[in-house]
């Protein structure tokens, strides 16, 4: 019975999450001769339903996740947004996966040039507000990039404009024992088939991190200890502009423009010690980095008949520079030293892709094809001295080719979906380092096809089970294969790139049932040739530590998944109360959950602990409180464990708790938030290479508290915009980005 009671409420629930209820019609009664007429004052009773928001919509290939209307994610920076997105998991190196596969990051449809550390950067100066929705692609098809490894975040930034010109003040006020403000305006209107959005904002956030390393060098006889600390004290000044116009041409056409502009200053202070036999090192850095990232995007896109066929053409470019200098003094055993190291680094990209749907309705047939031309290019120079007057030169150039073309076919048969594609990728990829007066080149040449097949079998009107197959290529980026030290360097520590890394080969199986719109259960299995991590290693006979990126034979990696909700007010309220509910999500009390199971396997690589799977709990909440107060807590864990090949020595955890109310009809927000409540988001773990064991740990001041405002002002009556060309593999939960 308590199985069958949980199956019927998230059955109801089901309805309330994904599905919109028109207004509520009543047909009119057939006249018989006996029944008296209705006076002409008198009215039937007739129950209105509004479209409910829906904050999450699971489909075969894709999940979504409103962010605008959601509490929970829409104050703050996008990287905090996508790092509370249930099945997304940052592993122990700050890099993100989704159900334990790798994530490239789409913003509005296009692939991010950024990678790294610049990309974490970008994400987190840009706001959580300004996004309308994210995208969840789970194993993306042959309208992807091939270079997508295993999974897709889509960030799809506001579209909505107004009539006339309207304003929305913002101020994320952060703070613990550092200041965090963040104030922003954004202005949208509409004159006639021109609308238009324009975001300016400033971050001005400083902060700590704590980092302590423990290594043991094995080549030594016996093995040499040390023991590394480092504090740094950030100072992050971020100014951001982004503008976007959308010109009606017609009923069928648009053209979209954007522009967006992240210009950074920021400053770094370290105070480091290492210690071991005969060595006490001290040393205090003072690090500057200054970047500029212009993003220029031009999308024409057109529904050219009757029949639904939809003509799609993008142009992008992106023009990326940073100048990181860093002077430093150091003590060694009583002697002096410094560094120091100034690096110019420039990245230009441009590419161009068109995406074209021809829907054949008659017989439940889509054909779509399309195709890509993209170039990178990157140059960074860096000059350093250490403990001389001698200027060393690390010199390195990238350049990258990519031309695309893709075909890819769907067809419904009775209660099958199946969808089989293909992808041509043709990539020519250079790179030169040149380093302590050694020239390293490398030219990758390569073209390869990438095919993509699913199925799915729709067992009812609210559940299916869908299978799929990918293979896919991610291409060594310019920050794993950059020799300069931008990072760490100095007596006893190296930071760079890898130039000689190859491109990882993947392919990705996935099994999942889906249930009520919004339940997931599956698991995925993903074979990842050549892969590169990230690693502490040491050459022999040398005390020094070198953070750099490493390629292992084969990453075997088994995961299982599965999300629900559990809506509280069908428990707590009774039947009735939660029918009442169900029009409004406001005004819903539930918990979301999702746990993951992941198993790796790695050749090529000796571990010196044991090899144990690793389970991830997340669960995020809403409460009603009195007076409308919205209450939402989010937590999550990553327990012990083998993260890869990381061992997880101490669990990985948060929780964080908010009150959101609406006053003066809605247009004011105010939110108190705490983020890390009991401050135990911490890194513990254990690296094993060749020639050293590194225990790493890892503490940031996660512990921030923030006051959250917005106020809006002007004419808030929304009009509709016909910005989204409707595609028929859209419709079927995948294809063209809006």
């Amino acid at each position: 019975m308590k199985s069958l009671s949980i199956t019927l409420c998230l059955l109801v629930t089901s309805i309330l999450f994904a599905q919109e209820t028109p207004t509520n019609s009543q047909e009119t009664p057939k006249s018989t001769t006996t029944a008296p007429p209705e006076k002409a004052n008198e009215l039937k009773e007739v129950t209105i339903y509004g479209n409910k928001k829906q904050y999450l919509k699971v489909e075969s290939d894709k999940t979504t996740i409103s962010v605008r209307d959601n509490a929970m994610l829409n104050s703050g920076s996008s990287l905090e947004a996508v790092k509370k997105i249930p099945g997304v998991i940052t592993s122990p190196t700050g890099s993100i996966t989704l159900n334990s596969k790798g994530v490239t990051i789409y913003i509005d449809g296009a692939p991010s040039t950024l990678n790294g550390t610049d990309l974490q950067n970008y994400l987190a100066t840009l706001p959580a507000n300004a996004i309308e929705k994210v995208e969840l692609i789970y194993n993306p098809g042959a309208s992807y990039d091939a270079n997508a490894s295993g999974s897709i975040i889509n960030i799809i930034t506001s579209t909505k404009r107004k009539k006339g010109i309207n304003a929305s003040f913002n101020i994320n006020y952060n703070f613990n024992k550092y200041q965090k403000p963040s104030p922003q305006i954004l202005l949208n209107g509409k004159v006639k088939d021109l609308s238009w959005q324009t975001m300016i904002g400033y971050n001005y956030i400083d902060g700590e991190n704590k980092t302590k390393n423990d290594q043991i060098f094995t080549s030594f006889s016996p093995n040499e200890h040390l023991l590394q600390k480092n504090l740094s004290l950030t100072t992050n000044r971020n100014f951001y502009f982004r503008t976007g116009t959308n010109y009606k041409l017609s009923e069928k056409s648009n053209l979209l423009f954007n522009y967006n502009l992240n210009m950074a200053n920021d400053r770094f202070t370290n105070e480091s010690s290492t210690t071991g036999t005969a060595i006490a090192y001290t040393n205090n850095s003072l690090a500057k980095n200054k970047n500029n990232n212009h993003e220029l995007s031009l999308q024409y896109k057109t529904k050219l008949d009757t029949i639904g066929r939809t003509l799609d053409i993008t142009g992008f470019s992106n023009f990326f520079d940073k100048k990181p200098i860093t002077t430093s003094n150091g003590i060694s055993n009583g002697d002096a030293t410094y560094y120091n190291g100034d690096v110019n680094f420039k990245l230009v990209n441009h590419y161009l892709k068109y995406d074209f749907a021809i829907p054949f309705n008659k017989i439940n047939f889509s054909l779509n094809t399309g195709g890509k031309y993209n170039f990178i290019k990157v140059d960074d120079k860096g000059i350093y001295n250490l403990n001389t007057t001698t200027n060393a030169i690390t010199d390195f150039n990238y350049k990258e080719t990519n031309l695309a073309f893709y075909v890819e076919a769907r067809k419904k048969i009775k209660k099958f979906n199946f969808t089989a594609g293909i992808r041509f990728e043709d990539y020519k990829v250079d790179r030169t380092a040149l380093q302590d007066n050694t020239t390293t080149k490398v030219d990758f040449k390569n073209s390869n096809f990438f095919p993509n097949v699913s199925a799915l079998y729709e067992i009812n009107e609210t559940m299916n089970v869908s299978a799929s197959y990918s293979k896919k290529i991610q291409q060594a980026d310019y920050n794993t294969l950059d020799p300069n030290n931008f990072a760490t360097f100095d007596q006893y520590n190296t930071s760079n790139g890898n130039p000689f890394l190859d491109p990882t080969f993947f392919d990705n199986f996935e099994l999942k049932l889906t249930a009520f719109q919004f339940v997931q259960i599956g698991g995925n299995y993903t074979i990842a040739k050549d892969n590169n991590r990230f690693i502490f290693n040491a050459e022999p006979g040398e005390l020094v530590s070198n953070q750099t990126f490493q390629q292992y034979d084969k990453i075997n990696t088994m995961s299982f998944f599965v999300s629900f909700p559990i809506p509280l007010d069908y428990f707590l309220k009774g039947k009735e109360e939660f029918n009442k509910r169900m029009n409004d999500m406001d005004k819903m009390n539930y918990i979301f959950f999702n746990v993951n199971y992941i198993k790796s396997t790695t050749e090529g690589y000796a571990f010196s602990f044991d090899n144990k799977p690793i389970l991830n709990f997340s669960a995020q909440a809403q409460f009603i409180l009195p007076w409308d107060i919205k209450n939402t807590m989010s937590y999550f864990i990553l327990p012990k464990g083998t993260w890869e090949i990381y061992q997880i020595e101490k669990p990985i955890q948060q929780f964080d708790i908010s009150f959101n109310k609406d006053f003066l009809n809605k247009n004011l927000k105010i939110g108190l938030h705490c983020f890390d409540v009991f401050n135990s988001n911490e890194v513990n773990a254990l690296v094993s290479s060749s020639n050293l064991q590194t225990k790493f740990y890892q503490k940031q001041d996660s512990r921030t508290f923030r006051i959250s405002l917005t106020y809006n002002f002007g004419n808030l009556a929304l009009k509709k915009d016909n910005t989204d060309i409707e595609v028929d593999k859209n419709k079927q939960g995948g294809g063209l980005l809006k």
